[in-house]
């Protein structure tokens, strides 16, 4: 069973940026699809990010691309995500989830571990 914790979050102006790092532990995560997700208060945990098993083929929510990247590092065990010009919109809790089983999807429910999130909170 794999654990993620994700770490990087805080506070941070408009405009500025945060580096959001996910760690996995129990297995290797080298074979699965990585994505990020976001959650703000009040709405639905929306999709921002997904890295293929080698980091060939990545894809991006359209409200955050060329903002973010996303990255892997299978040696490491870890997912990143670069967030730079950040907006009040992105505040949120952020979530690194694992899909060990499929094809690279935007959709949460096709992912089978997850971490415990971070905030961030882009003030204006």
């Amino acid at each position: 069973q794999v654990q993620l914790v994700e770490s990087g979050g805080g506070l941070v102006q408009a405009g500025g940026s945060l580096r959001l790092s996910c760690a996995a532990s129990g297995r290797s995560i080298s074979t699965s699809t990585m994505g990020w997700f976001r959650q703000a208060p009040g709405k639905e945990r929306e999709f921002v990010a997904v890295i293929s098993w080698r980091g060939r083929i990545i894809d991006y929510a359209d409200s955050v691309k060329g903002r973010f990247t996303i990255s892997r590092d299978n040696a490491k065990n870890t997912v990143n995500l670069q967030m730079n010009s950040l907006k009040p919109e992105d505040t949120a809790v952020y979530y690194c989830a694992g899909d060990s089983r499929g094809p690279m999807s935007r959709e949460g429910r096709n992912y089978d571990y997850w971490g415990q999130g971070t905030q961030v909170i882009v003030s204006s």
